[in-house]
């Protein structure tokens, strides 16, 4: 294993010098440092991680707050994960990941113990009750979503608003006149989470603005309640001919379900869906989509957060604008 004073050596310098080097803690010339960083990638130099964090202050471990609560799709929560994780480690940082549903008093436990040196909070709602705390902690922080009242924090996340709107303009570009959404499970509502409350808002908004007819209809995560909803769309909206879906554990039974009840896709229906691109190639329709940006939304919410560790500012919000990527599942309005 190599040490700091295999280091040392190679540069011509002081174990010290190799240590003020790694913590920035004194300063040293510029041509020293170089001769180090030099010794250390020819070595293969690691600082081993108490020695790192005693020498810095810091831990070099981020926390992500990933409460896992009832209508939250985890395969797709995952994928924002390991975009984290996967990240940080480029930065040398790992990841304390908190599941729980514990809201102030976890992030305040957290805080208090000096385990993490920031935060990335996930599954935001509008109204969120731990901004307050979150306003007052001198841990950086940012936030994958945007609560009402963003002033002051940092987030990201896709426009998710944008991405509700660019679906209604895709279907009424194609000569649909009576639309649907099918959201989320009712649980998610209900909490007031933010994604899914923005793409109720920019669906409800460009339908308004073309003029369609629209109805908004939350489906709990099964099969079941896909047909039930399917059933109940052509129940009240015979001439439904175009769905919004977001909600990705029923992309697949509703699809099933609408041909089950005698439409055609897209012959009869188009779909479109917000989900990631691997689900919506993989269907028997591929299906017209707007991609869920993971890999970028988690990557940039970690480089937002060295930036915010190295003391620079960084701007308060970042929304990344949807791609549409057309396939299968959507096509013209059929004449009657």
């Amino acid at each position: 294993m190599v040490k700091i004073t295999d280091v040392a050596r190679r540069a011509g310098v002081s174990p010290s010098t190799v240590s003020y080097a790694l913590s920035r803690k004194r300063p040293i010339s510029e041509e020293t440092r170089r001769r180090v960083e030099a010794a250390i990638r020819e070595l293969g130099y690691r600082p081993h991680a108490g020695a790192r964090a005693l020498a810095s202050s810091r831990s070099n471990v981020l926390a992500l707050v990933v409460p896992l609560r009832s209508g939250m799709h985890v395969p797709v929560v995952m994928q924002f994960a390991v975009s984290v994780v996967t990240a940080a480690r480029r930065h040398d940082h790992d990841v304390l990941l908190l599941t729980q549903e514990e809201g102030e008093d976890g992030l305040r436990r957290v805080a208090d113990t000096a385990l993490v040196d920031a935060l990335i909070l996930m599954d935001v709602q509008l109204r969120d009750p731990r901004l307050p705390l979150l306003r007052s902690l001198d841990l950086p922080s940012v936030m994958i979503g945007f609560p009402s009242e963003a002033v002051g924090l940092t987030c990201i996340d896709l426009d998710f608003r944008a991405a509700g709107e660019a679906c209604v303009e895709h279907l009424a570009a194609l000569g649909h006149r009576v639309v649907a959404l099918v959201g989320s499970p009712p649980e998610v509502y209900v909490r007031g989470t933010a994604f899914a409350q923005r793409v109720v808002q920019g669906f409800t908004a460009a339908a308004d603005r073309a003029g369609l007819a629209s109805a908004v209809h939350p489906c709990e995560a099964t099969p079941a309640a896909a047909r039930r909803v399917a059933e109940q769309l052509l129940r009240e909206q015979p001439a439904l001919t175009g769905v919004v879906v977001h909600n990705e554990a029923v992309l697949e039974p509703l699809v099933d379900a609408f041909e089950q009840l005698g439409l055609r896709v897209p012959g009869d229906l188009s779909v479109t869906a917000i989900c990631p691109d691997e689900l919506a190639e993989s269907l028997r329709v591929p299906v017209t989509s707007i991609s869920l940006p993971s890999a970028e939304v988690g990557t940039r919410a970690v480089e937002l957060l060295m930036t915010k560790l190295a003391g620079t500012e960084v701007p308060e919000a970042t929304l990344l604008p949807p791609r549409l990527t057309e396939r299968s599942s959507t096509g013209p309005r059929a004449l009657a």
